[in-house]
This record gives structure tokens, sequence and C-alpha cells, in this order.
């Protein structure tokens, strides 16, 4: 293990007991949000709620503002309109610290930098200490390494690693802050088969594990019918449609993508997605 001396003002106290609920047992609430760039309408009233210890996938093409939507969610981007509640607490009012225990979020583009990866995954731990990691960080990113199959690559600098080995430190990173809610921007585009598979097992185990929340923008839509419990489909900033996997059906996800499509179920009880032949001419 490394000890790292980190500066900050970072509080040293121990952690308050999560996750937080509002009242009513949701996580996090969202009411009629919208944004706009100048005049462009990227999302328009967006109401919906996240339950702990699900998965949610959120879908939709190319442009739809998914990526727009998790920024607002951990207020990277502040919204026009509507309102967002964490744990029943307007987001707006609280406090940047809190924010930073309670939401992780990992975006679509990663920076590397000259730091091992052990570096930057302790840094998901920077919220509760102030210069010096206690043991309690050191064991959680060393158990968050392992667990992700990173340990063999813990002195090696981020900025030598591959795509997808970045996008595994980033999550690494994200999930030993300890958050109650996980925001993932394409988390598993730079990844190959078996690894995409390894990080989306690992991630449904923990927020189950841990009653937390995550909400991940996909473009695989047979990954998010396998690993997700709820489905968001977002086209041009609008919420089509909020459902479980009964609720999925063809016409709405060739409403959200304009492609005819099949689901169909394996005797394992899997659903996947095909391209209905009325493509076909």
């Amino acid at each position: 293990m490394f000890r790292v001396n980190m500066g900050g003002n970072a509080p040293t106290a121990t952690l308050a007991a999560r996750p937080v609920l509002c009242e009513n047992g949701l996580m996090l609430e969202v009411e009629k949000l919208s944004f706009r760039y100048g005049r462009r309408v990227v999302l328009a009233e967006l109401t919906f709620s996240v339950h702990p210890g699900e998965v949610t996938a959120l879908l939709g093409p190319n442009g739809s503002g998914k990526s727009t939507l998790l920024r607002c969610l951990c207020r990277i981007l502040r919204p026009t309109n509507g309102a967002i509640r964490l744990g029943g607490d307007k987001l707006e009012c609280v406090s940047v610290d809190r924010i930073s225990r309670r939401i992780a979020f990992v975006p679509q583009r990663i920076e590397s930098a000259p730091i091992s990866v052990y570096e930057a995954v302790l840094l998901g731990r920077k919220p509760y200490f102030a210069w010096t990691a206690r043991d309690r960080d050191l064991e959680a990113v060393d158990q968050m390494l392992q667990r992700l199959g990173l340990s063999e690559l813990a002195r090696r600098p981020v900025d030598r690693l591959s795509g997808g080995e970045t996008q595994k430190v980033a999550l690494a990173r994200a999930l030993v802050q300890e958050p109650d809610i996980l925001l993932l921007d394409e988390p598993t585009s730079a990844l190959d088969l078996k690894n995409q598979f390894e990080l989306l097992v690992a991630l449904r185990d923990i927020v189950q594990q841990r009653n937390i929340s995550a909400i991940l923008s996909m473009h695989d839509l047979n990954a998010a019918l396998r690993y997700a419990d709820r489905y968001l489909l977002i086209r041009d900033g609008r919420l089509v449609a909020d459902a479980r996997q009964d609720g999925l059906t063809p016409e709405i996800i060739e409403r959200v993508y304009a492609l005819p499509v099949d689901i169909h179920t394996t005797d394992r009880g899997f659903s996947f997605v095909v391209e209905n032949n009325r493509l076909v001419t």
C-alpha cells in the first residue's frame, strides 16, 4: 500500500449514516427539469425519481440530452427551470462538500494525468481526509482495485493506460468515494466485451450491496436490458418513457430511436433487442 499526503481542508470526522433518503424513500427526485444553451432547448420538463438499490439506464440517440442531464444532476450545470431534490433537500441548497460525498460523477471524456493508478483512485477518498489518508481510506482503495481487476496496474501512471483501463480507474475512484448516487456517462464505451461484463456486474452488485443508486447513460440496449433495473428513454430532450423491463416495448424503442426492433427473451430469461426486418427493402 502507498501512504500519500494530499492537501486540502476536508474534515476528518467519521462518515454520516447513509444513504439519506427522502421521506417517501426515494434517493433523488427530479421535477419538470429544463435546460437550455442560449435559445436551444436541450432538456424539456423531465420528471422522474431514483430509487435506492437500483441501476437506471439513461437511453436515447446521440444529442438527446443524456450528458447534459447527468451534469445537471450533480450541479455542474444549473437547470433553467425545475427542481432536483437530494434526500429531500433542493440540490441548489446543498453544500459543495455534502455533494462531493453523496454524488459521484464519471464523465464520458476522462483526462489522464501523470500520477499512479493508486493515487488517482485515492482521490475519490479526498472528501473524507485533510492531509494524510487514513488506513480506512487505503483499505478502501486496495479493495476496489482488486474488485475491478486493477491491482496489477496500481503503480502504473494513468497517462500510460489504455482508454478502457482509464475508464475502469475513473469508476474505481467514484466507487471509493462511497456516494449515495453514481452518475456515469457511457462508462463502458471504451471497454472490450469481457471488461464490459466485469464492470457492469461489479457495478450492479455494489449498488445492491450498498443500497445506493446508479444512473448510467448507454448506447448498448442489450447491455442495458441485462444489467439495469429501470430505463429512462429520452429523445430531443424529452422523457419518452420511464419503464422497467416488462414495460419496455418495441414501440417505445422505435419511437425513441426511429428504428423498428423486436424484443426476444432467451430460455434463461434474458431479453435482447434485434433490428426488425421491416428495414429490409
